[in-house]
């Protein structure tokens, strides 16, 4: 079995995990990059459309294209790749950590680092988290599935579909689908707001003329062999309205419901996760509960945004440099998610520097008030025209002007 050591490792081949590596390697380290796949980019190599570079490369890319410019600044860094490479364990109560990896080129491997960093990405949920009633017949397909099945491998999964959920995948596959000549009946959303960004609504939706119906509930599958159609009911008091149910015929069903942070050798590790989030608990320079692992992107907390994801694993990289060159975190304020907010992320600032900090609303309002209180007091208030769950908001956060505190210190950030 190979034995080998690096400075850093970076498990994950997308565009934060690319960011990540690139830090380290122009801080001086030595560095290894593992993706399980064949080829860098991630998820960004199915995203055909565009949209994506707008802050990180000031100007609008697909996603291949996007993934494009990373990998050239990889493969002239001296990052050293390993693809189709799967870790089984990793190791994290001790340094140097170690991740036993294997790979058609290289067999079993053991990796080994001082720092490490997570950046795996996010996966779909699927019918089992919905627990959708119904057979299991063939035709029902998470959206992300049916983005690589047309754009990549050429495949039309049906011609005739329904989207559960409303998601930003979901929303550009119905569009995707509408292009290659696939009716799409309806999209499906049980909240009563849509859960992608707005943009993707009208671009995706409204200039296609496909229905969205908000506050629905899908109550049934349809179909043996194959799916003939879903049944579905308005929600009124919190509960489907059976009396009002429909079926709608159709030959295929995508999911697209939400992402949840891929960290299962995270839990193995025992590495401790955010509840909230799906991805680990980590402090303000993004280490997670484990010295010297570092968490980002997708794989810490789903973004809205790639170039989000890439700028956030940049910083986590440098921080990773930093821990290599010995510098500690001094003392940190506690970040607690005030009103209206489902989650901050990280969950602790430090003293005497400015923080970004990313928050995901809990509601649709015009006119918001964005409060952080200092022990109940409030600090510093911003105003925002609008916020929506879909719409990911950060402020750079810059304790050192509250004064300093004796004893433990708690910001609260909210909406109102």
């Amino acid at each position: 079995m190979k034995d080998l050591s690096f400075d850093a490792l970076v498990i994950g081949g997308g565009a934060a995990g690319m960011a990540a590596a690139l830090e380290l390697a122009e801080a001086g380290f030595s560095c290894a990059l593992l993706e399980r796949e064949g080829s860098l980019g991630g998820v960004l190599m199915q995203c055909l459309h565009n949209g994506f570079g707008l802050i990180e490369f000031k100007e609008e890319l697909t996603g291949p294209e996007f993934a494009q410019r990373l990998e050239e600044k990889i493969l002239a860094s001296g990052v050293t790749l390993f693809l189709s490479t799967t870790v089984l364990e990793m190791e994290t109560v001790s340094s140097p950590h170690r991740l036993t990896c294997a790979s058609p080129e290289h067999g079993m491997m053991r990796l080994n680092a001082r720092a490490l960093i997570l950046a795996m990405g996010c996966r779909e949920k699927n019918r089992g988290n919905l627990r959708i009633p119904g057979s299991r017949p063939a035709g029902v397909y998470t959206a992300g599935l049916a983005q690589r099945l047309v754009n990549i491998d050429g495949f039309l999964p049906g011609r005739e579909a329904v989207i559960i959920g409303s998601g930003d995948i979901g929303l550009i596959m119905a569009r995707r689908l509408s292009w290659s000549d696939c009716v799409v009946k309806a999209v499906i959303e049980i909240q009563a707001f849509p859960s992608g960004l707005p943009r993707n609504v009208a671009q995706c939706l409204e200039d296609f003329n496909i229905p969205l119906r908000l506050s629905h509930a899908t109550t049934r599958i349809l179909g043996k062999d194959r799916v003939s159609g879903v049944e579905i009911a308005p929600l009124e008091n919190g509960f489907p309205n059976m009396d009002k149910a429909q079926i709608i015929s159709c030959d295929t069903i995508l999911l697209s419901v939400g992402l949840v942070p891929e960290n299962e050798i995270s839990r193995q590790a025992g590495i401790l996760l955010n509840p909230m989030t799906g991805g680990a608990q980590v402090d303000a320079r993004l280490m997670t509960s484990a010295a010297g692992v570092f968490a980002c992107g997708n794989a810490l907390h789903v973004h809205d945004l790639v170039d989000y994801a890439t700028e956030e694993a940049r910083r986590a990289g440098a921080w990773a440099a930093a821990w290599l060159r010995g510098d500690r975190a001094p003392p940190s304020i506690r970040l607690v998610s005030g009103p209206n907010v489902r989650y901050l992320c990280p969950t602790r600032a430090e003293l005497g520097r400015k923080n970004k900090i990313y928050l995901r609303p809990l509601i649709v309002k015009s006119e918001v008030k964005l409060e952080v209180k200092l022990n109940g007091s409030v600090v510093e208030s911003i105003n925002k025209r609008h916020v929506r769950p879909s719409e990911m908001l950060w402020l750079e956060l810059d304790p050192a002007r509250y004064g300093h505190f004796e004893g433990e210190a708690e910001l609260e950030i909210g909406l109102s």
